[in-house]
């Protein structure tokens, strides 16, 4: 799962790098959830259309890009609640924030792990850990 934002220096490759793992990978069960974020320096102000429009055509994105959600704060959306909650971003004494447009979650669907990889992680860096989650 990640947040995404259309006017963010790291779209491009972010994008481009998302969409190259999923087609690689879904054939072998690797599920992206693209979440909008307007949280971060306003970088996603379109309508759902707009943005998804934006993915499709500029980027090329087949994954899914769901509903304009919060990330941090306390209109969070329950999924990055819990993502937040159960990845490395929880040091057991408060829960962290996500850092910036992209920031990326991987869920191992054995053991229901979850992982973060900072926004500035480009997704290609995941592969190994995207492998052997699928494995």
């Amino acid at each position: 799962m990640v947040n995404v934002a259309s006017k963010c220096g790291l779209t491009k490759r972010t994008y481009t790098q998302l969409g190259a793992l999923y087609k690689q990978y879904q054939k072998h069960g690797l599920e992206i959830l693209a979440f909008p974020c307007n949280q971060f320096a306003s970088q996603e102000p379109g309508s759902r259309e707009q943005i998804k429009n934006f993915a499709r055509v500029t980027q090329g994105t087949t994954f899914p890009l769901l509903d304009k959600v919060a990330v941090n704060g306390p209109n969070a959306h329950e999924v990055f609640k819990f993502l937040r909650c159960h990845s490395e971003l929880n040091n057991g004494d408060s829960v962290g924030h996500i850092h910036w447009n992209f920031g990326k979650f991987l869920v191992d669907p054995a053991t229901m792990a979850v992982h973060y990889f900072n926004p500035r992680e480009d997704p290609v860096n995941l592969e190994f850990a995207v492998a052997t989650c699928l494995q």
